[in-house]
Parts: structure tokens; sequence; C-alpha cells
């Protein structure tokens, strides 16, 4: 068992076996760390694949499995590229950038809750829906210290390691908040900017039933952006949608229930108490 800060230990070795990303496109795939989904993009076994988000804390040694599984052995990523800096897209970081010596990039404006200067808000039990959005208060704010990893991401757009992939602000969620899109097969890996799940409830994310949601409301805290991202993001027509939470969608499912949310979004993703001042 590895030790962990704070006297805890690891639970990686949960599971150990059955650690492998499901594949979506032949050069895209996810695994699902509990509660949020990480990213592989690369086809199986080349040498340049990047790693985006890494989940919740304790699960390197899982998605270190099932990035063997897909790439092989003893073939780090190029590097991770973390949508933003929430405890569930960072869990894992400082401990996958330690065992493969690869950099991490974020947005400029999530440096700070990453090098440890600065909190994200607790979350908002108000918001209702479920288990989750009660327990959000409880859930970690505490900025990591990836200082010896991190590095700001380009500010025209591009992606280390990735040319055919762009970025694309989408804040709201948190200040920094990006999403990644290829505009040749109008592929979208989102993030939190809009997801797939009802993250505010327990049984919503245990069923796993698709269905298109703003953003984890427990955690997002400035609804004009968030809606102008999702307007932004609609405005691509993206085929294929990857996001932090849930399954992926692709086809006219994702393009009908985006739309409405984009045209709609006040009603379907602001909770009621926070529309007036919305």
């Amino acid at each position: 068992m590895e030790t962990f800060e704070h006297g805890e230990h690891s639970n990686d070795d949960w599971h150990m076996g059955h650690a492998e990303a499901e594949e979506v496109l032949p050069d895209l795939a996810f695994y699902r760390t509990l509660i949020a989904n990480v990213v592989f993009i690369g086809n199986k076994n080349t040498k340049d694949w990047v790693l985006i988000d890494c989940g919740i804390a304790h699960y390197s040694k899982r998605i270190i499995e099932a990035a063997e599984k897909r790439f092989g052995q003893e073939n780090p990523p190029r590097a991770i590229l973390l949508t933003h800096g929430h405890f569930d897209h960072v869990g894992s970081a400082k401990k996958l950038a330690h065992h493969w010596e690869v950099p991490i990039y974020i947005h400029p404006l999530e440096m700070d809750y990453v090098t440890g200067k600065r909190d994200y808000p607790v979350g908002d039990a108000t918001v209702g829906g479920g288990l989750f959005s009660l327990l959000s208060p409880f859930f970690p704010t505490d900025p990591v210290d990836l200082s010896k990893y991190v590095h700001p991401l380009p500010e025209d757009g591009t992606l280390p390691y990735l040319e055919d992939w762009r970025i694309v602000h989408t804040p709201g969620h948190t200040p920094g908040h990006v999403s990644l899109f290829r505009k040749k097969d109008r592929t979208l890996i989102a993030g939190d900017a809009f997801i797939t799940v009802q993250q505010e409830s327990s049984m919503a994310v245990f069923i796993q039933h698709q269905h298109v949601h703003g953003p984890p409301a427990y955690f997002t805290h400035n609804w004009d952006d968030a809606e102008k991202s999702v307007k932004a993001l609609a405005a691509l027509n993206p085929g294929v949608a990857i996001t932090g939470h849930g399954l992926p969608m692709e086809g006219e499912l994702l393009t009908t229930q985006l739309e409405e949310l984009a045209k709609n979004f006040k009603e379907l993703a602001v909770p009621k108490h926070k529309r007036n001042i919305h």
C-alpha cells in the first residue's frame, strides 16, 4: 500500500485487473473513476497520446492500468491536460504526473487553484436535485499543489501535442474551465461545461441514464458565463461528445438535447432560487 498525505492509504489496489477504457472512436476512449471520467486521446499502442483529466483521488493505479491496456506498458502520455481543477478532475493528477514524469497543462485562470494559492467556493447544498447536492459542502475545495508539474495552456487555443484539437474557453463552472474540439469530425470533450447525467442525484449517477444537463449545479457559481459557454458549444454542432460526468452521446439525440439546453438554459440548468440573480 502506498502512503498518502494525512496518513490516508490508497485503495488503488481495489478491482485491479478490471480497469479498461471504453472506446468511443478509434483514437478516443474514456474511463470512469467512480463519479468522473478521464479521457484518452490517441489510437491504440500509439506513442503520441494525451490524458484529459485525472479523476478522483486514489485512482492513479487504475488509470495507469487502463492506459497500459490501451497503449502498452512503459508508454507514458505526452502530457496531461486538465479541463479544470475541481477535486474530481485533479484527484490523481500528482501521482500520475510523478509516475509518468510528464507535464500537466491547465488554463491560466485555473493556475491559482492547482498551485496551492486559492480555494474554490464551497459546494452549494441549496441547489437541490439529490444526495450529491446535499453532500457538496463537504466535497474537497482546498487548492491542490501541482506546482512541480503544471504549465499554463497556450493563449492561442492550440494544444500541446494535439494538432487537430483546439481549446474552447468555457467558463462558468469554473473561471478557467476549458473544452476541447476537433473540427474535422466535430468531436467534443466538454469537461463539465455540460454533462450527460444529473450529477446532483446519486441515483442518476448510479444508473447513468443519458441526457444532456447543465454543469453540476452545486459547484457552478457563474451562471451567466455557464450559459454563454453552453451556447458556444452548441454552436459548434458536435457530432460526438464526451463529458466529465455521464456516458458519451452522439448524433441527433446529442444535437437535439444540447440545442434545447442552450435555448432554455435558465429553466433547465439554473436553480430556481438563483434565476433572478442570473
